[in-house]
């Protein structure tokens, strides 16, 4: 039961992620500056709520995890420049969920035909939604974004995973990716930032971001890879239903049919064996 409601809370915090970012690039906040407003508010997040315990920095990992969350971060700002809060979050996650089960079958995790019939209706629900015919439009190019920022985000995801002290992790995390956006300066430097778009990326790393992925850094370990792609797939559902409510941004009923199907497929592909779920964990750890 704990592990059910940190894994919801942290998902409902991600899905907030695209409802602040989709908000301040609308009212005219360059995404780049977004995204470095929104990486150090977070690594400033992190790093107190680890004061304790210390913020990893060193290894290997710790570098190709925060070159994964830039990359994330610089697609997912990019994409909403036009994309709607719902449909950019359906996008990333139906990318995440690829790159984990992919990661997942590398590994050698087992999978059995129930979570097999669970991923295959949580991916069919989704490419339904973004068939062409209905009422959904998606730039091309922004749609391309964020499909680069949820390979970046499975990417982190994994490791994530193997994170032996994920608060102190993430923190660390945060504070490299600050760095290498130090580094991007003169990319986003002197553009476009509103007060309240800067406001919206604070919430955003700070809350959203900071607080919600050392909740889902949490979580991660305890799940086996492609659980733990699949349930995320939640986020845009979520994403969706609080774009509409918020931002006017009302799904047409197929949007709500899809939906639908996405949580079928992730009660489906989820429901396993407490103990078989951590024989499984720990088979796939290094």
């Amino acid at each position: 039961m704990r592990l059910a409601l940190l894994t919801a809370l942290a998902l409902c915090f991600l899905a907030a992620n695209s409802l602040l970012t989709r908000t301040g690039v609308l009212d005219g906040t360059d995404p780049m500056a977004f995204a470095a407003i929104r990486v150090a508010a977070g690594a400033i997040v992190l790093a107190l709520l680890s004061a304790g315990r210390g913020v990893t920095l060193g290894g290997g990992r710790r570098w190709g995890a925060a070159a994964a969350l830039v990359i994330y971060l610089l697609g997912f700002s990019l994409a909403y420049r036009t994309l709607d809060a719902g449909l950019g979050a359906l996008i990333l996650f139906a990318t995440v969920q690829m790159g984990l089960f992919g990661l997942s079958l590398l590994r050698g995790e087992r999978t059995g035909p129930v979570r097999l019939a669970g991923m295959a209706v949580s991916l069919g629900g989704l490419i339904w939604l973004l068939l062409p015919g209905g009422g959904v439009r998606a730039d091309p190019v922004d749609a391309a974004l964020m499909i680069v920022a949820g390979l970046g985000w499975a990417a982190y995801s994994f490791a994530g995973k193997f994170e032996p002290r994920p608060l102190a992790g993430s923190a660390g995390n945060f504070v490299v990716a600050t760095a290498f956006f130090a580094l991007l300066l003169p990319l986003w430097w002197g553009t476009s930032v509103t007060a309240f778009g800067a406001i919206m990326a604070v919430l955003s790393g700070a809350i959203a971001s900071g607080i919600g992925y050392a909740m889902l850094f949490r979580v991660l370990p305890q799940m086996d890879v492609a659980t733990a792609g699949v349930a995320q797939l939640a986020v845009p559902v979520i994403a969706t239903v609080a774009g509409a409510a918020l931002l006017g941004e009302i799904p047409d009923v197929r949007a709500l049919a899809a939906g639908g199907l996405v949580l079928a497929g992730i009660a489906l592909a989820t429901l396993r064996l407490p103990s078989r779920t951590r024989d499984t964990a720990r088979r796939a750890a290094p």
